[in-house]
């Protein structure tokens, strides 16, 4: 497949970097220098030009482009993108937003803007946080099947009851599948005598009562179910999106927000939210408002430095854990080490939405796990998989290593795969695949 990728920041790099392997890719951006640097780091065709230009865009290929993806850091940028190239060719477009209005106005009118799919960045980030709300120790969490199956990765923190037991024996559960194993930046397929090791991360899939369950397993301490009491800081669109998704959900989370005219505007639109207008880095307030007995934390500031001081205030106050939007990348990591549970880099959640419209046969739903570290697919087997009609130990014997079959779902039922199960024909398969063999593997599910 030809693809065109407009905007080669984080965004368009990833995903540029996950497809280059499997499909023909084209970068265009503005800036010489960055156009430059892909050339040399990504086997990748490169064009220095205008995404909305129409020249700019002939340049690249866009008669023979079967894709085309508009990724830069403007909304409207990205809409007359896609809305060029929908008018010159029969390229399937995507676009980039933030505002989460441009992506109601595509809801409601099919192909508006001429735009075939639409992923917005701030409700995204916003839907990402939110999984991860009540579940003990998860660092992070996808739902595949209608949500009849969950991927969660956890870190086993020190103390644990499984620690350094292998995976046989922490493995006291009919409807999970350990998948893998994360140590020191390395891909360990999860075995049964497999050792179980303080801070190693731990990918399981299965259905969501197994995982909770496992989550109170390694952290007994934790306080067990889902998160009662939920603070959001800052009024941001995503503190905002992670509020009314909370309140959708049954939450009544208090968010804190600084600016009175939008605190006042908030509270207006968030009938299931307590919304208290104050700065979150007074400690006087905090204290007297007992933020240290919430389960979670959200920090959704306008900047990085904020969200980190916030979380820590939070942790120093004693809330169980804490999450941070963290606009640049390579600061995750570091805040994580510093004491933020968990980090949001929003643009990384939008790059893998956007990954999964990409793949060779067709999967339904894509995770990227630990900076494509790893991938987890949900994909409906077809006739000639090379997983139908075969016991599993067959099958994924055809595979290279690095493949994992985590659950299968058969109509409305959630089967726990094992050594002999048969997958049939029309069944939801979610794999967990290595990096390195996933461009191999996926087009033969």
């Amino acid at each position: 497949m030809r693809i065109i990728i407009v905007g080669a920041g984080q965004v368009g790099s990833s995903i540029a970097a996950d497809l280059a392997g499997s499909h023909d890719i084209v970068v265009v951006d503005r800036d010489g220098d960055r156009v430059e640097e892909l050339t040399y780091s990504l086997d990748v065709l490169t064009v220095q030009g205008d995404g909305t230009s129409l020249s700019t865009l002939e340049e690249a290929g866009i008669d023979e482009a079967d894709m085309v993806i508009a990724s830069t850091d403007d909304d409207e940028t990205n809409i007359v993108i896609c809305g060029t190239a929908r008018a010159v060719s029969d390229a399937f477009t995507v676009a980039r937003v933030k505002n989460t209005e441009y992506l109601r106005t595509w809801e409601r009118s099919e192909r508006a803007f001429g735009i075939d799919f639409v992923v917005c960045t701030n409700l995204l980030a916003a839907e990402s946080i939110v999984r991860v709300v009540g579940i003990p120790a998860a660092r992070d969490v996808d739902s595949f099947a209608d949500g009849r199956v969950q991927m969660a990765e956890f870190e086993i923190p020190p103390g644990s009851p499984v620690t350094d037991q292998s995976v046989a024996e922490a493995d006291r559960f009919d409807d999970l599948t350990f998948a893998a194993i994360l140590r020191n930046g390395e891909v360990e397929l999860a075995r049964g005598d497999s050792l179980l090791k303080t801070h190693d991360r731990v990918v399981v899939i299965g259905n969501p009562e197994a995982v909770r369950e496992f989550a109170t397993t390694i952290a007994p301490e934790e306080r067990p179910g889902r998160a009662e009491e939920v603070v959001v800081v800052g009024g941001s669109e995503i503190g905002y999106q992670v509020a009314r998704l909370l309140g959708d959900r049954g939450f009544t989370p208090r968010l804190i927000e600084r600016d009175p005219e939008r605190a006042r505007r908030l509270a207006e639109e968030l009938p299931n939210a307590v919304v208290m207008e104050s700065d979150a880095t007074d400690m006087d307030f905090l204290e007297r408002e007992h933020v240290g007995d919430a389960d979670f934390v959200v920090a959704a500031l306008d900047s990085d430095e904020k969200n980190l001081l916030v979380s820590l205030l939070a942790r120093r106050l004693g809330v169980d854990r804490t999450v941070a939007v963290i606009d640049a990348s390579e600061y995750v990591e570091l805040f994580e080490t510093v004491g933020v549970d968990v980090g949001v880099n929003p643009r990384e959640v939008v790059a893998e939405e956007i990954t999964r419209f990409t793949r060779d046969g067709g999967a339904e739903n894509v995770a990227i796990i630990e900076s494509d570290r790893a991938e987890v697919l949900e994909v409906e087997v077809g006739e000639e998989s090379v997983l139908a009609g075969r016991p599993i130990h067959e099958s994924v014997a055809d595979l290279p290593d690095g493949v994992v079959i985590g659950a299968i779902t058969r109509e409305e039922s959630l089967i726990t795969p094992r050594g002999d199960t048969v997958i049939q024909p029309g069944d939801h398969v979610v794999v967990f695949l290595d990096a390195c063999v996933a461009d191999e593997v996926t087009p033969a599910l």
